[in-house]
């Protein structure tokens, strides 16, 4: 039957891509080259069609383990199917054993890779004619490790019939065969020296800290001939001194024919480099299995985020189209940043918006560098989002800013916008007569500050004011939550500034990524002349303005004099 010709259907699908009839990266181009030069011309490899048949029939077996699909059996896409008949399908003219010793793939999240990968480790211990085969999904963790194990042991749970047919039992760590010895385990460590991997799958490799792992099951596997080392992951936020992006680096070398090797087989699905990321061309091109096993939608509505958000960047990227990405991006977008201006505050000031109730953020750093202090002011008058209104004083000692590199600040100091106080380190009695000063002139409800450098001088400015002083420790848990009230205000237009170049060009070096759960990471810049000072200050104002209720201002930690 045609629907169950699954080795025609991995042809086509080569040949479409090929010829351009899906938009596919460079990478899935020669992948597919490869397949259609070795149909037409290979003396040592021929395609079985009954061996990929029966691997996607038995792949089709099984049922969904999640989702709103629970329960429904498996229906295989080409770009699944082209997998599985590649690992499987490719042999050996004479003696039968499979082309492909070992596979790269990376695929973007929510294209089905654990699943996928199940179905591998199943047909490999159970169905591919190895007695006593030995199959591992390894990991960093048991908690990875499971991501692969849980959906295959879910299969075989799902398909009683199938079950017994063949004698596969389970357990809460093991799916085995008594007949044949057959085994298939989640692994979190090496396993031992006495191992003979018949395969190994490594899911998620770009977490790996180092290629141990992945070497030690290469070597283990080298005793069985038709053994598999079966990689698949996504790309990565980080450092690209990674275990997977080196064996990417070396995977793309095989496709390009500069590092022959017709035994590993590579499928690379991601946006080229010539491709602009935030097209649909792109979001094509790297998802084989966009709106099937993931929500089109949300991905797309991700995407815009991360146009509007650069801090958003890196992950959307590495996560949905497979670009690698270094570890921080540009967190604002100075565009809306810019839009954000208010000649009226400039030209006012204080007059504008002393009547508000005001927050003030210092981030003092050390004598030697860069500090800051920053008033934000909340206006809840004009609708259910509040505005917030920022003035900025800064202050660097003068010998810095009178080496030669540093001509920024020196036109700042010209231009009112930079303090340079006398000598080589800051003179803090300066500031504190200043904070002193804008206290007495506004309705200040906190003085946020980091203990760090500014608990004694925090604690005369209170002394001299009577202004409570809140001592903000500059974590995640309140940089992140300031961050972001910060960004939406900016985006939507209300948040205020004046222009200030120190505070402009400090938010402008912030850099920072998102954690797993949605969190911003500590801001940092790239390099050490980059100064984000005035921007932690505003941050540190942010918190507690974001959290002012009308009779109550919340805040961490509260120290009074």
């Amino acid at each position: 039957m045609e629907q169950l010709d699954y080795a025609s259907r991995a042809t086509r699908y080569a040949r479409a891509i090929a010829e351009g009839q899906i938009c596919a990266s460079k990478w899935v181009r020669l992948a597919c080259g490869i397949h259609l030069t070795d149909l037409d011309s290979s003396a040592r490899w021929v395609f079985d069609a009954a061996w990929v048949n029966f691997a996607c029939d038995v792949a089709s077996k099984y049922r969904h383990e999640k989702g709103i699909k629970q329960g429904q059996r498996i229906v295989l896409e080409d770009a699944q199917i082209f997998i599985l008949a590649s690992i499987f399908g490719w042999v050996d003219r004479e003696t039968g054993v499979r082309k492909y010793r070992e596979a790269f793939i990376l695929m973007p999240r929510g294209s089905g890779k654990s699943p996928l990968a199940a179905m591998v480790g199943v047909i490999m211990a159970f169905f591919a004619g190895q007695p006593g085969a030995e199959v591992y999904c390894g990991a960093n963790s048991m908690r990875q490790a499971m991501e692969v194990f849980r959906p295959a042991k879910a299969m075989i749970d799902q398909e009683t019939a199938f079950r017994e047919r063949f004698g596969i039992e389970t357990s809460s760590r093991a799916i085995y065969q008594l007949r044949t010895r057959s085994r298939f385990i989640p692994l979190c460590k090496k396993p031992g020296d006495g191992a003979s991997v018949w395969c190994a799958i490594l899911d998620e490799y770009h977490e790996a800290l180092n290629p141990e792992l992945y070497d030690t099951y290469k070597t283990g596997a080298s005793k069985r001939s038709g053994s598999l080392i079966f990689v698949v992951s996504t790309a990565g936020v980080g450092s690209t001194e990674n275990p997977c992006h080196a064996l990417q680096d070396e995977a793309e070398k095989v496709l390009e024919g500069t590092l022959p090797n017709e035994r590993w087989f590579v499928l690379i699905h991601c946006a080229d480099e010539t491709v602009e990321w935030t097209t649909k061309e792109a979001l094509q091109m790297a998802q084989p299995m966009l709106g099937i096993s993931n929500d089109r939608e949300a991905i797309e509505l991700d995407i815009q985020a991360a146009i509007r958000n650069p801090a958003k960047a890196n992950l959307v990227k590495a996560k949905y189209l497979n670009i690698w990405a270094g570890g921080s991006g540009n967190w604002m977008n100075m565009v809306f940043w810019g839009a954000c201006f208010d000649q009226e505050l400039k030209d006012q000031q204080e007059e504008l918006v002393k009547h508000l109730p005001c927050w003030i953020g210092s981030d003092l750093a050390s004598k030697l560098d860069l500090a800051a202090c920053v008033r934000l002011y909340r206006d809840d008058s004009k609708g259910d989002k509040p505005h917030y209104y920022a003035l900025t004083r800064a202050y660097l000692p003068e010998e810095r800013v009178q080496e030669p590199q540093n001509q920024h600040y020196q036109k700042w100091v010209k231009g009112g916008f930079l303090t340079a106080t006398r000598g080589a380190s800051i003179d803090y009695s300066l500031l504190e007569a200043d904070v002193v000063g804008d206290i007495e002139r506004n309705d200040v409800r906190q003085l946020a500050y980091d203990a760090r450098y500014a608990d004694q001088w925090s604690q005369r400015v209170e002394e001299i004011s009577g202004a409570t002083r809140v001592e903000m420790p500059p974590s995640p848990a309140i940089l992140s939550p300031a961050m972001k009230e910060l960004e939406g205000a900016v985006y939507d237009g209300r948040f205020h500034h004046d222009g200030h170049p120190v505070l402009t060009w400090c938010i402008s070096n912030v850099m920072t990524s998102e954690s797993g759960a949605g969190n911003y990471r500590m801001p940092d810049k790239k390099k050490p002349e980059d100064k984000i000072d005035a921007a932690i200050a505003l941050f540190l104002a942010q918190y507690p303005a974001a959290l002012a209720l009308e009779s109550a201002y919340i805040s961490p930690v509260v120290r009074s004099a």
